[in-house]
Order: C-alpha cells, then structure tokens, then sequence
C-alpha cells in the first residue's frame, strides 16, 4: 500500500490546487480523479469552455453591431460555429495539459478512477490501488442541480454541460434560473441570435448579488440582446416534442399560465454537493440535510485528518473559492497558520460588460442595521470608457459611516472582472474609502471610476461627476 502525507479527491480547481500546494510545502501528495482529464467541472465544461466561448461571442457581437462606429468596414459577417466551438475545445485541451504539466513538474502522484473510503485513512480507487494518506482532503465538487418538474434528458432539457456543445445555435432557447450562469448562457445565445427567454422564481436576475448590479443586467439583456424575462415565474411542467420543447410556466403569485415554445430549456438553478460513491460513512462522516460535508473554521470533517473543500462544504460556490479553501487546508496540514474569510472572495458574472462584487451588499448591511454610505460612478464619464466605446455600467463602493471602512465593491462594467481586485486588497487590508481615492492610478483608465466611487463614498461628491 502507498503512502501519502496527503490524498486529495478530485482535481478541480480546489482539488489540483490543494495537491500543488501540499507538495510545494513539502508533502508527500497523491491526487484522485475519476474522469480521464484533470480540472473538474470548471476546467472541462464549466469556466473554462463557457468563457471561451462568452469571449468568441462577443468579438462576433462587437464586430456585428460597433465595428461601423470605429470605421471598419466589413461587407458581410458571418458565424461558423463549428469554428467557434472547435476553439473552445481546444482552450480546454491547452488548459488541462497546463494542469497535467504542473503535476509532473511538482511530482504529485496522479491516479484516474473512482476513490472511496476503505476506512479513515484509506482510499481505494475502482477496487484496484490502495491509498494510506495521513491527511486527507475531499475536494469532489458539485452537480446541476435539477428540479423534478423538468427532467434533464440532456438531449432537449439541458444542463449547463450540454449547452456549452449543442450542435447548432437554437433559434429560441428558454433559461430557467437567472443566477449567474443561466444570465452567462443568455449572454452567450443572445448575441449569436437566439430569442432568449428567462424564467427566474425571485423578482430579480442575479438574487444573490447587489440590486444595482441587477437591474443593470436586466437592461443589458432586454437592450442587447431582446431576451424576455419572466421574473417572479415558475416553471411548471415541460413537453418534449420533434424538435422542440413545449415549457408551462406560471407566475409565482398565482394566474394564467403562459406557454413557451424552444428548441432547448436550459435548467440552470444552481448545484448541488457532488458525494456519491465515496462511502463516506466508512470514514465516520456523513452529508447535512443539503448534501454538504460539515466542517469547522479550519476545514475539518469530524474526522480531523480528512478535510473537505470546495462546492461540497458551505460557502460561495465559486472556482477561486474553492482554490482558496484547497491552499488553506494544504498550509494547514504544513503547519502553516493561513486565514481565510469568504466575505473577500469576489463573485464575477462574465457577461458584457462584467459584473463583479466583493463584500458586503446594501441589503446585507441594512438587515444587519450597520450605517453606510454609499458612492456611485457611471463609466459615461470616463474618457477611457468613451474612447473605447464601453460608457455602459459604474463602480459602487460602500463604506462604514463612522468610521469610512470599505464593506463593499460592486462594478457593472468593461473590466470589472479585473478591477474587483481592487476591492478584494481593500478589505483584505482594512482599507477605507479615503484610502482608495489616494491610490494615484493611471489616466486615462478604468480604473479611475474606482478612485471616483470611493471619494463619492467618503466625502459625499466625486470629482469628475
């Protein structure tokens, strides 16, 4: 039997990057995964390939709709989405064998099969090699989640997995779920030409992120992209036919039920904590009633050499959390003291332009009944955002009205996925709005829409507004 200072199970981004740190910091590592390829969901058919293909769409959509603006002229544009969608494969392709590369260079052991518990401390892998790991991190991922009402047939009720390689653009195609991939995916569609329709049960798109940040998102798909948002609707039932699907939604509050007809429905109400096969009970652990791994402040399972990361646990899930999670527990198991705190992990949404937020949300401060102040600023009063034809969006920074603390960070913009960072320093620091308005940034960028919002913020005006 082998043996490992640690095992890690799964190579997601929490997976593979708890393997690399654990062995940089000197232990013996061994990493597990059941799918030929290593990255988990989010290097194979999630982050990667999505925004692969969310950046090709919007070159298409860029060059359709702005390039006249810019004085180029181009007779006749055309989509070849088999070219399209063959990039995107091979963005995959390129950043798995990065992954590959990496493991080799750091010398983590790699096994490809199944991994369940023998015991505490052993592992086996599809009844074939077995592991003897002194620590061990749970780091599996997650699942679509699926509603009962609509069957994932994978063919036309689709998840996230399936819409990322359909075959041909779908002349209409119905969300259900306006959370962040079901508005990527509308993103995606929308600029290639389908009719979009999506169905939300809250009253809003994006209900875990800043209101602002919403109704701005809203107007984008609407004024982009003609998509038809159903909020505050439910869907009831669906009907696959030739080609097609017939969707039965109904608003949440009660009435008429309006039907939807499309060539694809997209489920996309979020995931759920991927466990099954891993025997967890002959390791003395077992899931919560939502399928999660409890763990305490330092990642710890009941048992306290096996660890779980990532979607499993609670918490954000997000790519960079689980990375987050996956250094944490690695520098953990070296003796190291590293800290986390999941109100500094930045959520993006990677459509055009970006949304990005990090911290607090006026919501979360007003039902926890702290005082703020808010300062806002509109890219349209950038010069770099009207050199380079983005005025659409603005910076949000909220801080703490007596003490002028940044709580929070939220941007609808070009850039924004970039100029969170910003945001994640200043509350890493305990920066206040006065602090990010003395930062000298470059003229003229983007980035001076931060240094605007934060003086609105701190002293009530910005400068250039």
């Amino acid at each position: 039997m082998e043996r490992y200072d640690v095992i890690v199970i799964g190579s997601g981004p929490g997976g593979y990057v708890a393997a690399l740190r654990a062995s940089q910091l000197g232990l013996s590592t061994a990493l597990i995964e059941r799918y030929p390829t290593l990255g988990g969901t989010c290097l194979n058919v999630g982050c990667i390939p999505s925004k692969a293909l969310l950046d090709s769409s919007e070159k298409y959509d860029e060059a359709r709709r702005y390039f006249k603006e810019h004085g180029i002229l181009i007779d006749q544009i055309q989509l070849n989405w088999e070219t399209m969608l063959a990039r995107k494969t091979q963005v995959v392709k390129q950043t798995i064998s990065g992954i590959e590369y990496l493991m080799k260079k750091n010398k983590v052991s790699v096994f490809h099969g199944h991994g369940r518990f023998v015991s505490a401390n052993e592992v086996t892998i599809d009844g074939g090699p077995k592991l003897y790991g002194r620590n061990i991190i749970i780091a599996t991922g997650s699942k679509p989640a699926q509603l009962p009402n609509l069957p994932i047939d994978k063919k036309r009720i689709i998840t996230s997995t399936e819409a990322l390689s359909l075959a041909e653009v779908p002349k209409r195609l119905a969300i259900v779920g306006g959370g962040v991939i079901g508005v990527e995916m509308a993103s995606i569609y929308g600029r290639l030409g389908s009719q979009i329709t999506v169905i939300e049960y809250t009253d809003r798109l994006l209900p875990g992120m800043d209101t602002d940040a919403s109704e701005e998102t809203r107007r984008i798909l609407i004024g982009e992209y003609g998509a038809r948002l159903l909020l505050g609707h439910i869907a009831e039932s669906a009907e696959v036919g030739e080609g097609e699907v017939r969707l039965t939604v109904r608003p949440r509050e009660g009435g008429d039920p309006l039907m939807i007809e499309a060539e694809y429905v997209l489920v996309a109400v979020g995931r759920r904590p991927y466990t099954e096969g891993l025997e967890l009970e002959k390791a003395g652990l077992a899931t919560d009633e939502r399928g999660r791994i409890p763990v305490n402040e330092h990642l710890q399972t009941l048992v306290p050499h096996i660890y779980a990361i990532g979607d499993v646990i609670q918490g954000p899930m997000l790519a960079h959390k689980a990375s987050e999670d996956g250094i944490y527990v690695a520098e953990r198991i070296a003796g190291r003291k590293p800290h986390l705190d999941y109100l500094q992990v930045p959520t993006v949404v990677y459509i055009w332009p970006e949304i990005a937020s990090v911290g607090y949300t006026e919501e979360m401060l007003r039902q926890a009944g702290r005082t703020y102040r808010v300062g806002k600023f509109p890219y349209r009063a950038l010069g770099r955002a009207r050199a380079a034809h983005e005025t659409r969006g603005f910076v949000k920074v909220i801080a703490d009205a007596r003490t002028d603390q940044l709580l929070g960070m939220h941007i609808v913009g070009a850039r924004a996925a970039d100029l969170i960072a910003v945001g994640v320093a200043g509350l890493a620091y305990g920066a206040s709005a006065e602090d990010l308005f003395r930062l000298p940034l470059a003229h003229p960028t983007f980035s001076e829409a931060l240094k605007e919002a934060a003086l609105a913020a701190s002293e009530g005006a910005a400068l250039h507004l």
